[in-house]
């Protein structure tokens, strides 16, 4: 697709870089089948071809309207498109810059603004969201029902304290922002079953956000600040030349695992860290990544447990599947071990949680959500299982089958 860029665009950065991922669009289509927003609306705006066309208009302009901010709004940056792709076209990196370019120009409403803004402030501080969530939890009977569905009921620890042995090998891990407060058992639950296969799990106490909640939301700079922060809080324990770095760093939930897997990509303009983010980012591993790799069989002793748990039905998060291309590694490790997989249908498809999206977006992600609800339970499972934090709460807003990290059952046959 070629692009006459406008003079403000030409020998930028930033209008470079847009115009290359554009160029590599032949405007076939393929992504329409598979782009959950556009199966949703039947909108070409709504669809990966569409919002190119819309940012290849702002770059030949230089104008644009709060219709194409909002239609840039609606994706939701699952790369199921990616996926799809004949050309290869780099989508999700090409929605950011779109987005921040539209914002430069296009103010949004107040209460949308300080919405987003309320967002970013409270989810990427994890002391400060676990105490609103509890308060929540406390209210949530009085709450009016659309603001109650958003609140997750609190997790119990069903898992008996052990103190973990000390290994020889050592990868770090990511606590996570909204999980360490809503999902706490999930990282729990990964250091009890990496023990049995002989690594120690240590989380490092100031890294936070991973930064996707501030890139993505238009503070792109913040996003950098928070990326920043983790490599200088990772930098001593995966330093090459420190006394026996890590070997990896974990993410237990494949949202934030994606955007650690680019942490090299963004910044690798910026001189002073470009090194320490490409060193992040090849360290980075999902944890289903991680138990690929290892020898299951040391699991094996416990595996009689496993057909008790019934049928399970697998939710891959888009993150895992499309950004991490790891589309059958949880139903991999879960065969392996002896569970029962349920079957599924429409795997590729978004269930609608994206991040904040289900906040921002409601109604598109409530459909999306009955549509993915359906497509796990055709085969009435006992339980339904994901990786990714977000997926895991917005399923259970409307799921009447428990849904539960998958990591949490290998735990549960541990203990």
């Amino acid at each position: 697709m070629h692009v006459d860029l406008h003079p403000s665009y030409q020998n930028t950065p930033r209008g470079e870089a847009a115009k290359a991922y554009i160029s590599a669009c032949v405007h076939c289509g393929f992504c329409l089948a598979t782009c959950p927003t556009y199966l949703d609306a039947q909108d070409e705006r709504d669809s990966p071809r569409g919002r190119i066309y819309l940012i290849k208009q702002l770059l030949e302009t230089d104008t644009v309207s709060a219709t194409t901010q909002m239609h840039l709004d609606r994706c939701l940056s699952c790369r199921s498109c990616e996926t799809t792709c004949p050309s290869g076209v780099e989508y999700s990196a090409l929605v950011d810059l779109g987005r921040e370019l539209v914002d430069q120009k296009v103010s949004r409403p107040p209460v949308a603004g300080a919405l987003r803004w309320l967002l970013r402030k409270v989810i990427v501080r994890p002391a400060l969201f676990g105490s609103l969530l509890k308060m929540g939890q406390l209210l949530r009977p009085l709450l009016p029902v659309r603001l109650r569905d958003k609140i997750p009921s609190r997790q119990k620890n069903t898992l008996p304290l052990v103190a973990p042995q000390v290994h020889s090998r050592t990868m770090l891990v990511l606590e996570g922002c909204v999980q360490s407060a809503a999902t706490p058992n999930t990282n729990a639950a990964a250091r009890r079953v990496l023990d049995k296969l002989g690594i120690s799990l240590v989380s490092i106490k100031q890294a936070a956000c991973c930064g996707a909640v501030n890139y993505h939301l238009g503070a792109q700079r913040d996003g950098l600040d928070d990326m920043r922060r983790n490599i200088d809080a990772w930098w001593p324990r995966i330093d090459p030349a420190a006394p026996a770095p890590a070997h990896a760093i974990v993410s237990t939930a494949s949202g934030c695992g994606s955007m650690l897997r680019e942490y090299g990509h963004k910044l690798a303009h910026d001189n002073a860290y470009a090194h320490k983010a490409q060193r992040v980012s090849e360290l980075c591993k999902d944890i289903a990544e991680v138990l690929l790799s290892e020898d299951l069989q040391k699991l094996a002793p416990f595996s009689t447990q496993a057909s008790a748990v019934g049928k399970v039905a697998v939710h891959t998060p888009c993150t895992l599947q499309h950004a991490l291309q790891l589309p059958d590694a949880i139903a991999t490790i879960l065969s392996r071990v002896g569970f029962n997989l349920a079957e599924t249908c429409e795997k590729h498809l978004c269930c609608g949680s994206a991040g904040t999206y289900s906040i921002l977006q409601p109604d598109i992600s409530s459909r999306l959500l009955d549509n993915k609800i359906r497509a796990l339970n055709i085969d009435q499972p006992d339980i339904i299982v994901t990786g990714n934090v977000g997926c895991q709460l917005q399923l259970a807003t409307k799921s009447e089958v428990p849904v539960r990290h998958w990591i949490e059952l290998l735990a549960d046959m541990t203990a």
